[in-house]
């Protein structure tokens, strides 16, 4: 009535231990004939000084990503800039026609500041 198939002398620990002498891939066998001595730790040290790893999946992504990021921050700074110009002077051109506006509105003769204010944004309006 006890469904463990492994003998009952069998503990976890040995059953770590003989799970961790198999090898998957054929590399782990080969190194362990040329380098019979190393244990384990001694291999890992030697492939990592051997073969640089490439790096992780998201490291490659961010790397991926930053470098085609700075190109496409500086055009899209460049971009934002040329239409924040534009912006601006169109902002300015309204104040501008407002002022123009409510000076033509005024029923009363205007005094010469104001006559005079009045005849620069015309002239500055046109010209433009």
């Amino acid at each position: 009535m006890d469904s463990n198939p492994y003998p009952q002398s069998t503990n976890f620990v040995d059953l770590l231990t003989s799970q961790q002498e198999v090898h998957v891939f054929g590399t782990q066998g080969a190194e362990a004939s040329i380098y019979p001595q190393d244990t384990p730790a001694e291999r890992k040290e030697r492939r990592m000084i051997e073969e640089e790893r490439s790096p992780g999946v998201k490291a490659a992504k961010g790397k991926k990503k930053k470098n085609v990021e700075g190109k496409e921050t500086l055009s899209e700074f460049q971009t934002m800039w040329k239409i924040k110009q534009q912006d601006l002077v169109m902002k300015e051109r309204l104040s501008k026609m407002r002022l123009l506006d409510s000076l033509l509105a005024k029923k009363e003769p205007l005094p010469e500041y104001e006559e005079a204010l009045k005849k620069k944004i015309i002239n500055e309006l046109l010209s433009n």
